[in-house]
C-alpha cells in the first residue's frame, strides 16, 4: 500500500465503520475526500441540495441504527447542511456530518467562505471536532461514530481543512469497541413492580426509545401480561401493533383528543423509552401530580411536570421482563379503556366511505393505510397533514411511519423516502407531504430517479401553509400571509421523467395509489385536501368531555 493522504485515511475509517452511503454535494474544499471515495466500497449519492443530503443521512440512521453520513463543502454548503443535522440530533437519529474547510493557513484572516464550523455546529451536535493533525484522523472518526450511535443517538460533526486533507499520513482505522448491555438495578426493578402492582389505572406511554432499542415485542408482551393500555408518541408509532386490544394509538397533538381521557383517568404513567421532546409532559401532566415510572437507557430530563417516582435505567427489554416477573396484577381489568378504544376506532373508521371532494385528510390517510402493507414505510413531512398522519396513520411495526417531531423540519419527506428505499428496496415507500414541504426539497426527485429509488410522493394540496392557517384561525379567527400558488404538479413530475397523477374524486385515491406504487420510477400524486376539517377537529376537541366517553 502506498502512502495515504488524510482524506484517504478518513475514507478507510468510514469503510471500517461499515458505511454504505455518503450523501452530499461536491465542492472545492472536499475534492480530496471525493477522490478518495472513487475507489471505495462506499456509494456516494450526489444530491441537489445539502439539506436533502442531511435528511437522507438522518432517515438512514433512524431506519438502521447506524450513523448516516452526509458531506458538504465549507461556507454555504455547511450552512445548508445544518437543518438536517439539527433534525437528527433532536430526534435521536445517529448521523455523522463531514464538512470541507479552508486551509489552516487561512483561518486567522478574513477569508473567502470561511466560517468557524466547529463553533457553528456545536449547538446542533452531540460532539464535533476539526482535524488539525492527520494522525488523529482514526481517533476522531471512531469517536464521532461512537458518540453518534450511543444512547441517546444524535449527530456528530467533523471538519476537515483542505490542506490537512491533502497531507501525507501513516495510520489505520481503529477497532470498534464492543458496546455491552447495561442492566437496571434490582432496587429500581422492585420499586417499579411494587408501584405497578398497586396502581388501579396504569397507562404506558411508549416513545421512540422502545423502537431504537428493538424493544417492541417485549413491550407488547409487557402490556399483555400486565393488562395495561399503551399510548405511543408520534415517534413511537409501531412500538405496539395498532391492532393490539390494549393499543390506544397516538398521543401528541397540541389539542385535547380522545386519548387525553386516558391520561385524565390514570393513577400511574409508565413512560418507556420516552423523551420529553416527543411530547411535553406539561401537556399530559400539567399539575405534575401523576406518578411516573421512567424506564429507559438514559436518566429522565428535568421538568416540573416529569419527576419520576422510580427510574429504571438499563436495557429496556430486560427491564420489562424483570418487572413482569415481580408484578402482581392478577385479575385487574380496564373496562373503561376498552370503551375508550372502541370510541377511538369508531372515530377513525367514520371516514372510511366519505366521498367529499376535495378529499378530507382523514379519508386520504385511511385509504393510504389500506394500500400499504404492515412492513411498508411512510415518511411524513411537516405541516397540517403531519397532525392528521400522527392521529390517523397507525402502524403494525416499528419504523414504518417516520415523523420529524423533535425538530419538526419541513422538507424531510422526499429525501427521507430516498434513504428508506435505499435501505429497504423491497418495501413500498410513500413520502406524505404538503404542497409547502414538497416545494422545499422537490429537486431531490431528480436524485431519486438517478439512483433508482422508485417511491410515491403524495401531496396534500391546499395552496397554502395549512398548519399555520389552522393555528391563526384558532388564535385570531383569521389568517394572513399563508396563501400561495403552485405549479402543475403532474407536469412538474413528467418534466423530470417521473409519473404524475391528479386525484379528481375521493374514489380515485386508492386505484391511483396502487398504480403509482407499481411504477419503476418515482411518482407524484397531487391530491386536493379539504382542510376545513382542521377547525372542525379543533371545535370537537374543545367540546370534549371525558365523562361521556367513560
Amino acid at each position: 500500500m502506498g502512502e495515504l493522504n488524510t482524506a484517504e485515511l478518513l475514507v478507510q475509517c468510514l469503510e471500517n465503520e461499515e458505511v454504505e452511503y455518503v450523501f452530499g454535494l461536491p465542492g472545492e474544499e472536499n475534492l480530496h475526500i471525493l477522490e478518495a471515495l472513487r475507489g471505495s466500497s462506499i456509494q456516494f449519492v450526489t444530491t441537489r441540495h445539502e439539506q436533502g443530503a442531511a435528511f437522507m443521512a438522518d432517515v438512514y440512521g433512524r431506519l438502521t441504527g447506524k450513523a448516516g453520513v452526509c458531506l458538504s463543502t465549507l461556507g454555504p454548503g455547511a450552512t445548508n447542511l445544518m437543518t438536517g443535522v439539527a433534525d437528527a440530533n433532536l430526534d435521536g437519529a445517529p448521523l455523522v456530518a463531514i464538512t470541507g474547510q479552508v486551509g489552516t493557513d487561512r483561518m486567522h484572516i478574513e477569508s473567502h467562505q470561511y466560517l468557524d464550523l466547529v463553533a457553528m455546529f456545536a449547538p446542533v451536535t452531540k460532539w464535533n471536532k476539526q482535524i488539525v493533525r492527520p494522525t488523529n484522523t482514526p481517533e476522531i472518526i471512531r469517536k464521532a461514530f461512537k458518540v453518534a450511535q450511543s444512547e441517546k443517538p444524535g449527530a456528530a460533526h467533523i471538519d476537515l481543512p483542505e490542506n490537512i486533507a491533502a497531507m501525507p499520513v501513516t495510520g489505520k482505522p481503529l477497532k470498534k469497541d464492543a458496546q455491552e448491555k447495561t442492566y437496571a438495578s434490582y432496587r429500581s426493578i422492585n420499586a417499579a413492580a411494587a408501584a405497578i402492582s398497586k396502581a388501579k389505572n396504569p397507562l404506558i406511554l411508549a416513545g421512540n426509545g422502545v423502537i431504537r432499542s428493538n424493544g417492541s415485542e417485549t413491550l407488547s408482551e409487557f402490556a399483555t401480561q400486565l393488562n395495561i393500555p399503551v399510548a405511543n408518541t408520534f415517534m413511537g408509532k409501531g412500538a405496539i401493533p395498532y391492532t393490539h386490544p390494549l393499543a390506544l394509538w397516538t398521543v401528541g397533538l397540541q389539542q385535547r383528543d380522545l386519548i387525553s381521557c386516558a391520561f385524565d383517568e390514570t393513577d400511574l404513567v409508565i413512560a418507556i423509552g420516552y423523551d420529553l421532546i416527543e411530547y411535553s409532559p406539561k401537556k399530559w401532566n400539567p399539575e405534575g401530580n401523576i406518578p411516573i415510572i421512567h424506564i429507559s437507557m438514559t436518566p429522565a430530563e428535568i421538568d416540573s411536570s416529569y419527576i419520576p417516582i422510580v427510574e429504571v435505567l438499563g436495557d429496556i427489554s430486560d427491564s420489562l421482563v424483570d418487572i413482569i416477573k415481580r408484578t402482581d396484577r392478577q385479575g385487574k381489568t380496564t373496562p373503561k379503556i376498552a370503551r375508550l378504544r372502541t370510541q377511538i376506532k369508531e372515530d377513525y373508521e367514520y371516514y372510511a366511505f366519505d366521498e367529499g371532494f376535495p378529499v378530507k385528510p382523514q379519508k386520504i390517510i385511511y385509504d393510504l393505510r389500506q394500500v400499504m402493507g404492515p412492513e411498508d414505510i411512510v415518511i411524513s413531512d411537516v405541516g397540517a397533514h403531519k397532525m392528521w398522519m400522527a392521529r390517523h396513520y397507525h402502524c403494525d411495526r416499528p419504523n414504518t411511519c417516520i415523523i420529524s417531531n423533535g425538530f419538526a423540519a419541513m422538507g424531510i419527506a422526499i429525501p427521507g423516502a430516498i434513504a428508506a428505499k435505499l435501505v429497504h428496496p423491497d418495501k413500498k415507500v410513500v413520502a406524505v407531504t404538503g404542497d409547502g414541504g414538497f416545494m422545499m426539497n422537490c429537486q431531490e426527485l431528480e436524485t431519486a430517479l438517478r439512483v433508482k429509488t422508485p417511491f410515491v410522493t403524495l401531496i396534500f394540496n391546499d395552496n397554502g401553509y395549512g398548519l399555520i392557517e389552522w393555528k391563526q384561525l384558532n388564535q385570531f379567527g383569521r389568517s394572513s400571509f399563508v396563501d400561495f400558488t403552485n405549479p402543475d404538479f403532474v407536469k412538474f413530475a413528467e418534466s423530470m421523467g417521473l409519473k404524475g397523477y391528479r386525484v379528481e374524486s375521493a374514489a380515485d385515491l386508492i386505484p391511483t395509489l396502487k398504480e403509482a406504487l407499481a411504477q419503476d420510477v418515482p411518482a407524484v400524486i397531487d391530491c386536493p385536501v379539504d382542510y376545513e376539517e382542521n377547525l372542525r377537529f379543533s371545535q370537537k376537541a374543545g367540546d370534549l368531555t371525558c365523562e361521556v366517553n367513560f
